[in-house]
């Protein structure tokens, strides 16, 4: 830890959900003494800029970079605009906070990541779950080695498919997103953060797209096995096929992690608080006004309560901005692993794909002849 704190000139590029709630925590933290937003849709900005009282505001995220203020940056923008704002704050090497994926692509994601190691930015991926106590006291007993050597994890998420939708709606190629992509690598991160010490060497796995794909080209699940080096095993499944009257506003997800000492069970499918309601509820990426059951607690960023975000991202966001003021450690993902979780991802989409296993790890290039060969 510093001796001493020092003010942090924040830049928020992409003023969105992620990108609001962000700044509102750091509109509240002490060591912030100004705030950018970059954000191109003009009553966007002006209402999230009033929102986090916003000192400076445009449409151009090079413009707010620029300024002399600017001391570290949040890049919330849509997943597949990450990779432009990321490389002009390396350019500046300014600590970052970055929303999870790196890329969409995973060619882009490998130039990303080199440019990063290359500056030696700390620069840091939001993978929010990794601040909830559930989570964290599943981290501690496995690290402590409650469990003894651990051989097998199972995860299964179950989605709304209001969030597959959303996400298929806001981009021209659908091929360059999947359930695992975009929202699997959540269950994923918590899974490779609890293995860590462990290397994967090979997936298998298969998709369906019956429900989304005649939608939106979509695909609908995708289940598969990652082996590790020393023969452990880790069963992963998601659906974001869910239809949209299914009370988890976004996530479910259930966790078995078994060791050679012990075995660790996980619910975080939110039953344990359910609102039924005549009224439209609000909830979720994408509210849907049909929705009256919800499971509550399902919002991965937390829950607004008496005007604030409560929660994962709020914990997240302070921890980070103690991170650049004060130079504490914290449990953030870090570009590294963020790559390889996009690049554990795409692995699973191509293992699909193609049929087979897959050998790990996987490259752009890589990829890319698999696939042509394949004819996919």
């Amino acid at each position: 830890m510093k001796n001493s704190a020092k003010g942090v000139g924040l830049a928020i590029i992409g003023g969105g959900r992620v990108g609001l709630f962000r700044g509102e925590v750091a509109a509240r933290h002490p060591q912030v003494d100004f705030i950018g937003l970059a954000e191109i849709k003009p009553d966007r900005a002006k209402e999230v800029a009033a929102k986090i009282r916003a000192d400076f505001v445009t449409a151009d995220f090079r413009e707010l970079l620029a300024r002399p203020e600017v001391t570290a940056a949040v890049i919330a923008t849509d997943e597949h605009l990450h990779v432009e704002p990321i490389l002009a704050a390396v350019e500046r090497k300014l600590p970052m906070l970055i929303e999870k994926p790196l890329a969409t692509d995973l060619g882009e994601s490998e130039r990303v990541l080199a440019a990063i190691q290359k500056s030696g930015v700390d620069a840091v991926v939001g993978y929010t779950q990794r601040f909830r106590r559930r989570w964290l006291a599943a981290k501690e007993k496995v690290r402590t080695g409650a469990l003894g050597d651990v051989t097998l994890v199972t995860s299964r998420a179950f989605m709304n498919r209001l969030v597959a939708l959303d996400n298929y709606e806001r981009t021209d190629d659908p091929s360059s997103i999947s359930p695992m992509v975009i929202s699997g690598t959540h269950a994923l991160d918590i899974v490779m953060w609890m293995m860590e010490a462990k290397k994967p060497v090979e997936v298998y796995a298969r998709s369906v797209d019956k429900a989304l794909g005649p939608i939106c080209k979509g695909i609908d699940a995708t289940a598969g096995v990652i082996t590790f080096d020393d023969g452990s095993l880790y069963h992963a499944s998601i659906s974001w096929a869910l239809p949209k009257v299914w009370p988890g506003a976004v996530y479910s997800l259930e966790v078995g992690i078994v060791g050679t000492e012990g075995v660790l069970t996980i619910d975080d499918t939110h039953r344990d608080i359910v609102l039924a309601t005549t009224k439209a509820q609000g909830e979720g990426y994408a509210p849907d006004a049909a929705r009256r059951v919800d499971f509550l607690g399902s919002y991965p960023p937390g829950d607004m309560a008496l005007g604030e975000l409560r929660g994962p991202m709020r914990e997240e966001t302070e921890s980070w901005l103690n991170r650049v003021s004060l130079g504490l450690p914290t449990q953030h993902a870090t570009a590294a692993e963020a790559h390889d979780r996009l690049m554990l991802t795409k692995a699973f989409d191509l293992s699909a794909k193609l049929k087979r296993a897959v050998p790990l790890p996987i490259a752009a290039e890589q990829r890319a002849r698999a696939k042509e060969r394949a004819g996919v």
